[in-house]
């Protein structure tokens, strides 16, 4: 007798949508990436996280804390005075859900 598995065949977004984490798991992948993105973007401008900071008119434990990719508790306003800083913009948007 076979025992049918109900993840069996299904993608890694269905999984996560049945459990309801997919929108924190994506949140966190998108926060990794913008902090990987601002961390490559301050070693291509050679400049320092003090530099950096002294530019967003913040502390270096606030920039080190949005630089960190396990802290999701960063706000928008903080991502987009760094980009500003580092001359580029944050871009966020809606789009539909593929199916």
């Amino acid at each position: 007798m076979t025992k049918h598995h109900p993840h069996i065949g299904s993608s890694i977004d269905e999984l996560l949508e049945e459990d309801g984490t997919l929108a924190e798991v994506r949140a966190a992948a998108v926060k990794r990436v913008l902090a990987l993105q601002m961390r490559q973007a301050i070693e291509q401008q050679g400049i320092t996280n003090s530099e950096l900071a002294s530019r967003m008119r913040t502390s270096r434990a606030a920039l080190d804390r949005l630089l960190n990719p396990e802290n999701r508790s960063v706000t928008l306003l903080s991502m987009s005075r760094a980009a500003a800083a580092l001359g580029k913009d944050l871009r966020i948007e809606l789009v539909e859900r593929s199916t």
